[in-house]
């Protein structure tokens, strides 16, 4: 080769890299964690835009996504600014009635944070006094990031919030899909799959009180083509709102493998900022892992237990709730014979559901009256709550108690004959009412109102500081949108204020008493979601006790939520929801897949059945740590049709130990015989077999034996379940 050839040759070469460092705009903005990273471009005087998001890149890394042409450069927030280019994050009316918004980078910032940083990029419209700050915190163990904006002005008049979502992330690839959840009462977090199409998706409850029934705040969007479990690009995304909300995933029509999933609250009513007040957009978490959807869940699950949960590290007590042992027939001699059976069979705690509480004039007897009024219902209760405290203490167990501050009954109840402006209502109209036919929602936008929902705990706390437990419920819908709190011109924004108004009082209660244990239930799994989930310890699931379809609202469940939240009961057979007679040992088997308890009278169990759940919950309390705060492998779904089964294992950290479950869901002949394969074992140990809540010798070989971490792997369990509602629960200890 001439030495004019190898000169032509070296400059080839090098010509994509010249090319590179003209163009090669700078400013990058790592937003990293320990596995993955988000970059954005934020240079002063222009708008920020972002260029990438997923495996961790290190900063030559962030560079040559630039040069060779990966990088998406979008704009990271967009704003309606005169032009129909692409979907706006924000759009706002001006005091001076301009809509146009032009954002430019002032200044970036980073600050340490428990767990991470927080990066800030501040940014101000080209012509108005108008500013928006880009927050970004990183959980570095937990591979999740948060994102949401701060809005603020100083024009000279209020501004017209049209829209304004949390977040844009961007989301790349040729064949996407998007798993969504979707349900209603008693049928929560159901598991749907599709794919994204140019049309786009769009996922908006209906519910301005609560959002878990209906379509759900988080998605799991994989890359590569349908999910798979335990492999492939995924990215997870979850909403932190407890009102309505609007997630959509857009495809650029240019660019068919480049899409936008922009979260937010429902935009639908605008909301108006006064000069000078901040107003903060709720956080967007998302995670990214090259381990499928089981590596989505595991980073959240982690997040969840450290940072987004309150007291999540702490192990979860054993519990008998009242609710389906006795409904409203609340009565002192009732109570103690629940909760010396409570206490017989292992349980830690005792919760005393509705029923327990009326006024002078109205009774809870039924579940259309006294509600609003938390006074003790005498009748019932003659000593108040302390006989039942003290046999708590007796019994060696806890005490906690059911309430539901944010509801009251529409003129039957003491509440709204003193107070019938805390209520929601559209004036001169016929109210819609809820439950008992009588139920509505309080007006949470009143300071007023406010005080009084902090009120009823506090009282109860301070008369009874013994009270170590209260379950939370929200058992309507706002059906009744006007507030005698707002101005006549400020009603849009009922369903932020309402919002606002119940974080305020839950700041409170949490200030005050940070050690008391809550349940968030909002009439069944109508609260799951993390925009409360700071100020509770657990969640109720759903009010469908069924074992058989708790175990697909389960498994919906863990997609983003972990074991240790999630309230799990072992109720009656005939189900009191869907009729089902189910074992005690399936139903047993099910709900020690999350935190346990017990939903029915103990008195109904026969002496067989006594000393089968008393061994289940001294195995459940030995397991628990395991169980609660292990890592989450989902192995089988029981929407896999073929398979006719659900599976899953929950491993500690250290692989040590693990606690394997598997389910039949439907029962057919010739399909007893399935082979499962373990995941997240460690394959150079050997684990020790036992088998938990064994009640025949179908397969009382494993126990004892010790097989191999690879084994179980690669080579796969198999099983032979038996007939209809067959179960297994398997303790692994390596050794």
């Amino acid at each position: 080769m001439s030495m004019k050839t190898r000169i032509a040759t070296l400059l080839l070469l090098l010509c994509p890299m010249l090319l590179w460092a003209k163009d090669y705009p700078g400013q990058d903005v790592f937003i990293s964690t320990k596995n993955t990273t988000l970059l954005l471009l934020a240079k002063p005087g222009e708008t920020p835009r972002v260029a990438y998001y997923g495996a961790k890149l290190n900063e030559r890394q962030g560079s040559e996504v630039w040069w060779t042409n990966g990088a998406l450069n979008d704009v990271a927030y967009r704003t309606f600014n005169g032009t129909t280019d692409g979907f706006p994050a924000l759009t706002v009316q001006h005091a001076d009635g301009q809509i146009a918004l032009d954002l430019q980078v002032q200044k970036v910032s980073r600050e340490q944070a428990e767990g991470g940083e927080l990066v800030t990029i501040e940014t101000k419209d080209k012509v108005q006094p108008f500013f928006v700050a880009l927050c970004y915190r990183t959980y570095e163990a937990s591979d999740v990031i948060e994102a949401w904006t701060e809005i603020r002005h100083q024009e000279k008049k209020d501004v017209m919030l049209l829209k304004y979502a949390s977040a844009q992330l961007p989301v790349t690839g040729p064949d996407v899909w998007v798993t969504t959840f979707y349900g209603e009462w008693a049928n929560e977090m159901n598991v749907n799959e599709t794919k994204l199409t140019h049309a786009g998706l769009t996922v908006a409850p209906f519910d301005g009180v609560r959002n878990g029934h209906e379509a759900h705040g988080e998605l799991m969007i994989s890359l590569d083509g349908r999910s798979r479990e335990n492999a492939g690009r995924t990215i997870g995304a979850a909403l932190c709102w407890s009102g309505k909300y609007l997630l959509s995933l857009a495809s650029d029509p240019k660019r068919p493998d480049e899409h936008r999933l922009m979260a937010g609250i429902d935009d639908a009513l605008p909301y108006y900022l006064k000069p000078g007040v901040s107003f903060r957009t709720p956080e967007l978490a998302f995670t990214y892992s090259a381990e499928g959807r089981g590596g989505v869940s595991r980073n959240l699950h982690d997040w969840a237990r450290h940072f987004k949960v309150h007291n999540g590290t702490a192990l979860r007590d054993v519990l008998l709730n009242s609710w389906e042992g006795v409904y409203l027939a609340v009565n002192e001699e009732k109570m103690l014979k629940l909760m010396k059976g409570a206490a017989d069979i292992g349980g830690e705690l005792f919760v005393m559901d509705d029923g327990w509480f009326a006024s002078k004039k109205f009774n809870r007897d039924r579940d259309n009256a006294a509600l609003g009024d938390w006074d003790i219902d005498a009748r019932k209760l003659p000593g108040g709550l302390k006989p039942l405290i003290e046999a708590a203490k007796e019994n060696g167990i806890k005490f906690g108690i059911w309430i539901e501050p944010e509801m009251g009954n529409w003129k039957a109840s003491e509440l709204y004959e003193k107070h019938p402006d805390w209520f929601l209502q559209n004036t001169g109209r016929e109210p819609k009412l809820g439950r008992g036919g009588t139920q509505a929602v309080l007006d949470l936008c009143n300071p007023k109102v406010q005080d009084f929902m902090f009120d009823i705990v506090d009282r109860l706390m301070t008369e009874n500081p013994e009270i170590a437990y209260i379950k939370w419920d929200a058992n309507c819908k706002l059906a009744n949108y006007g507030s005698t709190y707002l101005p006549r011109d400020r009603q849009s924004q009922i369903y932020v204020d309402y919002h606002m108004g119940l974080r305020k009082v839950l700041e409170r209660v949490r200030a005050k008493y940070p050690n008391l244990v809550m349940q968030a239930c909002g009439g069944g799994g109508g609260r799951t979601n993390y925009g409360v989930m700071p100020y509770f310890d657990e969640f109720w699931t759903s009010d469908n006790t069924d074992a058989l379809q708790r175990i697909y609202i389960q498994y919906g469940t863990s997609y983003f939520y972990p074991t240790f939240a999630m309230a799990c009961h072992v109720s009656a057979s005939p189900n009191h929801q869907t009729g089902r007679v189910i074992p005690l040992k399936y139903r047993f088997d099910v709900a020690m897949a999350g935190r346990l308890g017990i939903e029915m009278k103990p008195s109904d169990f026969t002496e067989s059945e006594r000393a089968f759940a008393k061994q289940a919950v001294a195995d459940y309390k030995r397991l628990r740590p395991v169980i609660q705060q292990g890592n989450l492998y989902r192995l089988e779904s029981p929407y896999d049709h073929e398979k006719n089964l659900a599976s899953w294992v929950m491993v500690t950290a250290d692989k040590n130990k693990a606690v394997f479950y598997a389910y039949k869901v439907r029962h057919m002949e010739g399909h007893n015989t399935t082979r499962i394969y373990l995941a997240g074992l460690d394959p150079e140990k050997n684990y020790r077999f036992k088998e938990i809540n064994r009640v025949d010798n179908g397969m009382g070989y494993l126990t004892g034996q010790v097989v191999s971490g690879r084994v179980l792997m690669e080579a796969g369990l198999k099983m032979n379940l038996g007939g209809e509602y067959a179960s297994r629960v398997f303790e692994l200890t390596a050794e």
